[in-house]
C-alpha cells in the first residue's frame, strides 16, 4: 500500500494499539483453558462445571453495548483502561476463589473476564479510527493479526504460572492475568487520540434513530456476515476437542487441530487489509463464507485425523476474511458520531450468535452426533452469501448507466 498510516502521532498511537491488544489479548486462551478446569474444581454439581465459561459468554455479550457508549462519551483511551482494571479484578477474585473455594467468586470472576474481553474486541475500531482513511482494511487486519501473538503467548504463561500457588492448582494463572493486565494498560496510557478521531462529541448518539441506521442494508448486510462467520467459527471449533475423542483421537492432536486453527485464524491478518483494499470488502466476506463452506464439506467428508485439520485451517481463515471483510464494510457505512452506538450493537449481536453457536453445539454432539453439528453451519452460510447477493444486485442498480 503506497498510502502513508498517517503522522507521527498516528503511527505512535496505531502502534500502541497493537501492543495494547497484543498483550491485553493474552488471557483469552488461557481463559478456554481455565473456565472448564476450575469449574469442574469448585462446582458443587458436575452439571455446573461449564457455568463460569456461560457467565463469561453471557458477560460479554451484555456488555458490548455499554461499553461502546461509554467510549462514545469518555473516549477509546479511558475505555480501554476501564476494560484493563476489569480484568485485572477478574484475575484476583479468581485467585481468590481457588484459595477459598468458592464458586460463586469463580462466576464473578469470569464475568468481570468477559466483559473486559469484549472491550479488547474494540480495539480492532481505535486502529480503524487513528490511521489516515487508506489505512483502515489494513489496520483493523493488523489488529486482528496481534492477536496471534496473544494465541501464541497465552498458553506458555499458563504453563509457566499455573503451579506457582502449588498445591492451589490453576491458581497462579489467575494471578498471572491480574499482571497482564497491569502490563498492558502501559500503551494505552501513552495514547493520545484528539477528539475527532474518536468521535467524541456531546453525546450525539443519544440523539440518532439507531433503528434508522440499521435500516441501511449495507450496515445490517455487515453486521449479519460478521456474526455469521463468528457464529459458524465457533459452532465447529467448540466441539472439535470432543468430537475427536470420541473419534479415538487423543487431547493431545486434538490441542494441536486447534493451536493450527488459531493460527489460521489470526496469521493472515497480515495481508487481508490489503486484500479487502484490492477487492473490496463484501468479494472478501464472499470468499470467507466459501472457505467456511468448504471447511464443512471436508468436514463431512470423513473423520480421520487429515479431515480434522483441513477442516479446521480452513474454518480459521474463512472466519478471517469474512470477519475482517465485514468490520471494514461496517466502518467504511457509519458516520463518526454513529459510531459508538452501531459498533456496541455489532459486537453485542456477534456474541449472542457465537453464545448460541456454543450451546448449540453442544446439544447437537451430545443428542445426535459431529456431522449434525457441522450440517448446522450451512443454512447460516447460505443466508448471510444470499444477502451479500442481494447488496451487490441493489448497489448495481443504483449505479448510473
Amino acid at each position: 500500500m503506497t498510502a502513508s498510516i498517517g503522522n507521527r502521532q498516528q503511527k505512535i498511537n496505531f502502534s500502541l494499539i497493537l501492543l495494547g491488544n497484543a498483550v491485553l489479548g493474552a488471557p483469552m486462551p488461557m481463559l478456554i483453558i481455565l473456565g472448564g478446569l476450575a469449574g469442574v474444581m469448585l462446582a458443587p454439581r458436575a452439571e455446573l462445571a461449564i457455568l463460569p465459561v456461560s457467565l463469561q459468554l453471557l458477560a460479554g455479550m451484555l456488555s458490548a453495548m455499554p461499553l461502546s457508549i461509554f467510549m462514545g462519551k469518555h473516549g477509546r483511551k479511558k475505555g480501554f483502561v476501564l476494560g484493563a482494571v476489569m480484568a485485572g479484578l477478574g484475575g484476583i477474585l479468581g485467585l481468590y476463589s481457588l484459595f477459598y473455594t468458592s464458586f460463586s467468586l469463580l462466576c464473578l470472576a469470569h464475568g468481570l473476564l468477559g466483559a473486559a474481553l469484549s472491550c479488547f474486541g474494540f480495539f480492532r475500531f481505535a486502529a480503524a479510527e487513528v490511521v489516515a482513511e487508506q489505512w483502515r482494511p489494513t489496520a483493523i487486519s493488523f489488529t486482528l493479526g496481534s492477536g496471534l501473538i496473544a494465541a501464541i503467548i497465552g498458553p506458555e504463561i499458563f504453563v509457566f504460572s499455573k503451579d506457582y500457588f502449588d498445591p492451589i492448582p490453576f491458581a497462579g494463572a489467575y494471578g498471572a492475568i491480574s499482571l497482564i493486565s497491569l502490563v498492558g494498560c502501559l500503551p494505552v496510557l501513552a495514547l493520545v487520540i484528539p477528539t475527532s478521531a474518536t468521535a467524541k462529541t456531546d453525546f450525539v448518539q443519544e440523539k440518532i434513530a439507531a433503528s434508522s441506521i440499521l435500516r441501511r442494508q449495507p450496515v445490517y448486510t455487515a453486521i449479519f456476515c460478521a456474526a455469521i462467520s463468528f457464529g459458524v467459527m465457533v459452532l465447529l471449533m467448540a466441539p472439535t476437542p470432543l468430537a475427536m475423542t470420541l473419534c479415538g483421537f487423543s487431547e493431545t492432536q486434538a490441542s494441536d487441530v486447534i493451536r493450527w486453527h488459531v493460527v489460521a485464524m489470526f496469521a493472515p491478518s497480515f495481508f487481508t487489509g490489503s486484500l479487502v483494499s484490492r477487492f473490496g470488502s463484501s468479494r472478501v466476506v464472499f470468499l470467507g463464507l466459501v472457505l467456511l463452506a468448504v471447511s464443512g464439506a471436508i468436514a463431512l467428508a470423513g473423520i480421520e485425523l487429515e479431515h480434522f485439520y483441513l477442516s479446521l485451517i480452513l474454518l480459521g481463515l474463512g472466519w478471517n476474511f469474512g470477519f475482517i471483510g465485514a468490520t471494514n464494510m461496517l466502518s467504511e457505512n457509519l458516520a463518526p458520531e454513529e459510531r459508538s452506538v452501531v459498533q456496541g450493537l455489532n459486537d453485542t449481536l456477534v456474541a449472542l450468535v457465537a453464545t448460541l453457536a456454543s450451546f448449540g453445539s453442544g446439544v447437537l454432539i451430545s443428542t445426535f452426533d459431529w456431522a449434525a453439528v457441522v450440517v448446522a453451519a450451512f443454512p447460516m452460510i447460505f443466508l448471510a452469501g444470499l444477502m451479500l447477493y442481494i447488496l451487490r444486485k441493489s448497489v448495481v442498480l443504483l449505479k448510473p448507466v
